[in-house]
């Protein structure tokens, strides 16, 4: 089974809002542990967010976790950070659906990874978020405070394709994070470069031996962040596929992982 969310397309989308490559929000989550159970939202190469500057709550970064997801509750949760992320999260806005599906085609494995908290560990000045975002585990109340997805593939849709590796071996060699977000609230907490680390770790895991992740020419916060884990640039978007696609043009960065699980 696998939940899919369909958002029309904003009349105005918010100032904080990146502009994406389809006029409906959709997001690639993969439950991978449960065998014959997924589920999955289309991928997008949605960057990080940015927003108007705001105060940041400060985190004891003791109590946070960062791991792939594989509850049906907790990728609920993290849809739920994306809409409210990339739009003006309003319920009428909306709709939900359950269908049944299998792997997508062309992607060899996709997962969602999410940095989470304790319930407790968030201030009544989060309360939007944990309302939004919260999700129950082994009795514990957690709220999900960052998402990503890590996608092996050839390409991404509607996005300029790596080129590394060459060959037969890019079948599995390569991989695409997509869907970078952390709750407005708690920027400048390092969440971002915790996520991407951990997806790091986990591409390594599958013999994954370059990963790419697209982003916005003007979205300095987030090339800042993929510089600092390390990606460095590759190529840019052709400016007539920015224009035909109606949306800000995108640089390709780039990370050679060290292969630890041939597969």
């Amino acid at each position: 089974m696998a939940l899919l969310f369909s958002l029309p397309p904003p009349s105005s989308p918010s100032s904080s809002s990146p502009s994406f490559s389809s006029h409906c929000f959709s997001i690639s989550l993969s439950s991978g542990h449960q065998s014959g159970r997924r589920i999955r939202f289309l991928p997008v190469a949605a960057t990080t967010t940015t927003h108007n500057r705001q105060h940041s709550i400060p985190l004891d970064k003791s109590w946070l976790a960062v791991a792939e997801a594989s509850e049906e509750d907790q990728l609920w949760a993290a849809a739920c950070l994306r809409v409210r992320s990339f739009y003006d999260f309003q319920d009428s806005s909306y709709g939900i659906h359950e269908r049944i599906a299998g792997k997508r085609k062309g992607f060899k494995r996709v997962s969602c990874i999410n940095a989470t908290l304790p319930l407790s560990q968030l201030s009544s000045s989060a309360n939007d978020l944990c309302a939004a975002c919260k999700f129950t585990s082994n009795g514990e109340d957690r709220v999900v405070v960052g998402t990503l997805d890590l996608n092996q593939c050839l390409w991404l849709p509607e996005e300029i394709a790596g080129t590394k590796p060459e060959g037969i071996e890019a079948g599995f060699g390569r991989a695409y994070l997509s869907n970078v977000c952390v709750a407005r609230e708690l920027h400048r907490n390092g969440l971002g470069y915790d996520i991407v680390t951990k997806s790091k770790i986990v591409a390594e895991e599958w013999g994954i031996t370059d990963l790419y992740v697209h982003v916005a020419v003007g979205n300095e916060p987030a090339k800042n962040l993929y510089m600092k884990s390390g990606f460095i640039h590759e190529n840019n978007e052709p400016a007539w596929q920015a224009r035909f696609l109606d949306r800000p043009r995108r640089i390709l960065l780039w990370i050679g992982l060290p292969c630890t699980n041939e597969l």
